[in-house]
C-alpha cells in the first residue's frame, strides 16, 4: 500500500515534466525568437540542349557521358565535304560579281568608244551613198528612163541607211556617257549580297564544330556518328556546374525572417560533415502550394514561397537532385540585392 502512495506522486511528476515539454515545444520554442530556419529541399542545376547550327552528317562525336568539359571546347563535328563546297561556289560567284562591278565604275574604254565612232563614219559614207543614189534616180522617172521599182529600191536603201546612223550614233552617245548610275547601283547592292551569302556559308562552316557554351558535365549523347543533325535534334545535354542552387520552400509566415543575400548554410546526407557556404539569390514573388515533393496531410493545404539558395560547390560534390537542408542563421543584415559572395575554394 505505501508503494503505490509512493508511486502516485512521481507519475504527477513525470507527467508535469512531459507537459512542460510539449508546451515548450509547441508554443514557447514557436514564440520565442529563434536562430535559425531550417528549410529542405534539393540541388538544382542548370542544363543545356545542344544542337549544331547546320544540318549535316555527324562525322565524330568526342566526348562521353560524365565527361567534364570547359567553356570552347569541341564536342563534336559534322561532315563538312557539301559544306566547303557550298562555300567555294559562293566565293566564285562573289569574285564574278566584283569584276563587274569593276567594268561598270571604270566606264566604257577607249577602244570602245573609237569602234562606236569608226561605225558611225562608216554608216554615214553609206547613207550618204544611198541619198546620192536615190536623187540621181528621181529625175530619170520623170523621162520614164528608170524603172519604178529601181527607184523605190534606192529610196528605201537610203532611209535604211538613215536609220543605222541614228542608231550608231546613239551607241557612240551611250559609250561617251558610261553605263548609269541606276546599273552600278545594283551591280553593287547585288556584290552586297553575295559577299553576305559568303559569309553565311562561311559560318555553317564554321557551326560544323558544335562547342561547349561554358564549363559542365556531358550528362546525354543524344545523337551518334551517321546520325543526321538540325538545329531541332540536340545533339548532347551539358549540365552547368555553375550555378549551383538549392530548391526550397518556406511558410507565409516565416518570409519575412529572410532576404536575398542572406547567408545560409547547406548539408547534405551525402557528405553529413561538410557544411556548405549558401546565400539566398532569390525569393519567389507569388504564392503557390507546397509541393508534392514535400507534402504531408497536415500541410499540403499551406501556401509557401519558392527560395532559390545558391550553394559553393568547387569540389563539384552537389548533384541534380540530390536532398539538402539548409540552415539560415536569423538576426543577420541581407547582402546587397542578393549580391553573391565568395566562395573562397569552399
Amino acid at each position: 500500500m505505501k508503494r503505490k502512495i509512493l508511486l502516485i506522486p512521481l507519475v504527477f511528476a513525470v507527467l508535469a515534466v512531459a507537459g512542460a515539454a510539449v508546451w515548450y515545444f509547441f508554443f514557447q520554442n514557436d514564440d520565442g525568437p529563434r536562430k535559425a530556419l531550417t528549410l529542405y529541399g534539393n540541388v538544382e542545376i542548370r542544363q543545356v540542349q545542344l544542337a549544331f547550327e547546320v544540318s549535316e552528317r555527324i562525322a565524330s562525336v568526342d566526348v562521353e557521358e560524365g565527361e567534364r568539359v570547359t567553356a570552347g571546347q569541341v564536342l563534336a563535328t559534322l561532315g563538312t565535304d557539301r559544306l566547303k563546297q557550298r562555300m567555294r561556289r559562293a566565293e566564285s560567284r562573289m569574285d564574278a560579281q566584283k569584276e563587274q562591278v569593276a567594268k561598270l565604275e571604270q566606264g566604257t574604254r577607249r577602244e570602245e568608244i573609237q569602234k562606236a565612232r569608226s561605225a558611225v563614219s562608216a554608216v554615214q559614207t553609206e547613207a550618204a551613198n544611198a541619198r546620192r543614189t536615190y536623187q540621181r534616180l528621181q529625175p530619170l522617172a520623170a523621162e520614164a528612163l528608170a524603172s519604178r521599182d529601181r527607184i523605190d529600191n534606192a529610196r528605201s536603201k537610203a532611209k535604211a541607211a538613215e536609220a543605222r546612223l541614228e542608231s550608231a550614233e546613239e551607241s557612240l552617245n551611250l559609250a561617251l556617257e558610261g553605263p548609269r548610275k541606276e546599273t552600278i547601283a545594283a551591280a553593287r547592292a547585288q556584290l552586297r549580297a553575295l559577299e553576305a551569302e559568303l559569309d553565311l556559308a562561311r559560318q555553317n562552316l564554321a557551326d560544323a564544330e558544335l562547342q561547349a557554351p561554358s564549363d559542365g558535365v556531358i550528362r546525354n549523347r543524344l545523337l551518334e556518328p551517321g546520325d543526321m543533325a538540325s538545329p531541332s535534334r540536340p545533339a548532347l545535354t551539358l549540365a552547368l556546374m555553375d550555378p549551383v542552387w538549392v530548391r526550397t520552400y518556406i511558410p507565409e509566415t516565416d518570409l519575412g525572417r529572410i532576404a536575398p543575400g542572406m547567408t545560409a548554410e547547406v548539408t547534405t546526407d551525402s557528405f553529413p560533415d561538410k557544411v556548405y557556404k549558401g546565400w539566398i539569390g532569390y525569393i519567389s514573388p507569388t504564392a503557390e502550394f507546397t509541393p508534392k515533393s514535400v507534402e504531408t496531410p497536415e500541410i499540403r493545404t499551406h501556401l509557401v514561397y519558392q527560395v532559390r539558395v545558391y550553394v559553393c560547390n568547387s569540389q563539384n560534390e552537389l548533384r541534380l537532385g540530390m536532398p539538402a537542408t539548409v540552415r539560415i542563421p536569423l538576426g543577420q543584415s541581407p547582402g546587397e540585392g542578393g549580391a553573391v559572395p565568395p566562395c573562397d575554394g569552399a
